[in-house]
Order: C-alpha cells, then sequence, then structure tokens
C-alpha cells in the first residue's frame, strides 16, 4: 500500500470522494475516487486510487466495498491494489479495458445497463465515438448527481505553472469542460452527441469530475454549455 497523501471528503449522507496526488507525463493533475454507498448498504468504489493502510480503514468504516469501478480506459492502474485489498468485492471494467489489460482480473464489462449491485440507486451511459477511451457515465440518482471521469475537466485555477501551461494548451484552463484531447479521441461525434443527449436527459445537479474541482451545483446547464460546440 502508498503513503497516505490522499483525503477523503464526504458530500452527502452516502457520498465522498478521495483526492489524490497524481501527475500525467509529469505535470500534477490530481485524481479523484468516487465511494457511494448504496441502500443495500455496499460501496460503489468509482476509479480506485492508490491506497494506504489508514485510508483503507477510513473506507471499511463507510460500509462494504461490494464494487471496484474502472470506468475508462485510462483509470485503471489501482484497480490490482484495490481488489486485493477488498477480495470480496466484484471488478467491473470499461468496454475494451480487458484487451487493454489482459493481466487483470474481472466481474463484468460495463455496459449501458447497471449492474443489479447498483441498478437501484445509480444510472449509466457509455459514451460512445472513442474505442481508446469508452468512458462510462455515472448518475447517483440519490443525491443528483453525475460522475465523470475524463469527460471534462474542472480547473478554475492552478497554482502550479507547469499545471497552467498543461491545461491552457489542452484548452481547459479557467473553465468546465472538455479538454482538446476528449474531443481529439472522439473522432465520432454523431455516437458523442448521443451519449451527451442521453446524460442530459437525467436529473442532476452536482458533477463530478476526476480531474479538477467539484462542481456543486447548475451542473445540467454547465455540461449544456461546455457541449455547445456539439449539440448546435
Amino acid at each position: 500500500m502508498s503513503t497516505d497523501m490522499s483525503m477523503l471528503r464526504q458530500l452527502e449522507e452516502s457520498l465522498w470522494v478521495i483526492d489524490h496526488p497524481f501527475k500525467m507525463a509529469g505535470v500534477p493533475v490530481g485524481t479523484r475516487t468516487t465511494i457511494v454507498r448504496l441502500t443495500n448498504g455496499g460501496l460503489f468504489l468509482h476509479s480506485p486510487g492508490p491506497l494506504s493502510v489508514s485510508l483503507a480503514k477510513q473506507i471499511d468504516e463507510l460500509g462494504e466495498v461490494r464494487c471496484i469501478i474502472a470506468p475508462n480506459m485510462f483509470h485503471h492502474l489501482y484497480v490490482p491494489e484495490n481488489a486485493r485489498a477488498w477480495q470480496a468485492a466484484s471488478v467491473h471494467l470499461a468496454p475494451g479495458l480487458a484487451g487493454k489489460r489482459k493481466n487483470l482480473s474481472f466481474n463484468e464489462e460495463l455496459g449501458n445497463e447497471p449492474s443489479p449491485t447498483w441498478a437501484a440507486d445509480i444510472e449509466q451511459v457509455i459514451v460512445q465515438g472513442s474505442k481508446r477511451v469508452n468512458e462510462v457515465v455515472f448518475l447517483h440518482r440519490a443525491s443528483r448527481t453525475l460522475i465523470l471521469t475524463d469527460l471534462s475537466f474542472n480547473f478554475s485555477h492552478a497554482s502550479q505553472r507547469s499545471l497552467r501551461f498543461f491545461l491552457s494548451v489542452m484548452g481547459a484552463y479557467g473553465k468546465f469542460g472538455p479538454s482538446r484531447l476528449v474531443r481529439l479521441l472522439h473522432p465520432d461525434r454523431d455516437a458523442l452527441r448521443v451519449a451527451i443527449e442521453r446524460i442530459l436527459e437525467w436529473d442532476f445537479d452536482r458533477i463530478i469530475v476526476s480531474h479538477g474541482d467539484v462542481l456543486e451545483s447548475n451542473g445540467r446547464a454547465v455540461l449544456r454549455e461546455a457541449f455547445g460546440w456539439l449539440l448546435a
């Protein structure tokens, strides 16, 4: 297990996030795990990050981890150590990830319909248009929270010069929305549009992203504006 540098914080009664330090190409973009306590009492662990003994203990105090989610083709690095920590949990991978990580044990590939384990609490949809990303987006209905991974960033500010430069080049500094890389990796705009339109049919207010700040309110309007170039 890793050194304890991650922070667990509660957003609502059954919703938590863990902010982890993480570097992408040497740039400190951070990453985020989302935890939902399901109505059956189990925990839904989205985009697991590095574990320390103390962090694993904090998570155990919230409930029993029932499912571990690798939500796209990039957010899978820490799945093995989380699966070892909670061996009774089922592991669910984004479409195509099993082919990329052939040594990664899993129980089920994610689809457009939620697993029975979390169907009472969470909706989901595959964002089509890129086999290199294949992100699955989730909605926690009770808290009206949309859970994204890399589909959008949300950096209103950045203290590190390298991060500001990286985000500026990516067209993702000072705003919520998809980076230039996301646009580049989704050449099938029609397929991407279908997914965004379905997401916008959901009832949500908050948006959790893996990189940047949690957007606490007005999420549907902000998401619609961020993808206005696609929906027009």
